[in-house]
């Protein structure tokens, strides 16, 4: 008998893999991904303290009248775009992007177009 395993339990085997390998420090703290079908939510995490150092969301105060749909490329853009300067304000300029069992594709893509249009690196 074949066993049926959803999307999201394959995506978190994947994310597991990768997080074995990425990490993210204080000079150069990690990109974190996380989408679902309306929003999409970016987070840059220090790991060795285990504090997030800067978050943003399509539900953001500064984007909430800037979108008119919040789950589609264009706001995941914008989400980039807002991570990155929040970034850049705290003097964080490069960081490891870490896709969250994603495929770099789409919205995910994105995201981290709009970041380093922002002027982070990866």
């Amino acid at each position: 008998m074949i066993k049926f395993e959803d999307r999201n339990e394959v995506r978190k085997r994947k994310h597991f893999r990768v997080r074995k390998k990425i990490s993210g420090t204080a000079e150069r703290p990690r990109l974190c991904v996380f989408r679902s079908s309306k929003h999409i939510y970016a987070q840059v995490i220090d790991d060795v303290s285990g504090q997030t150092l800067v978050a943003a969301s399509t539900l953001d105060e500064a984007l909430k009248g800037k979108l008119a749909y919040t789950g589609n490329k264009a706001a995941a853009r914008e989400v980039g775009k807002l991570i990155g300067e929040k970034a850049i304000k705290k003097g964080i300029k490069t960081v490891v992007f870490d896709r969250g069992g994603y495929l770099y594709h789409g919205r995910v893509q994105e995201l981290a177009d709009g970041a380093r249009e922002a002027g982070l690196e990866f």
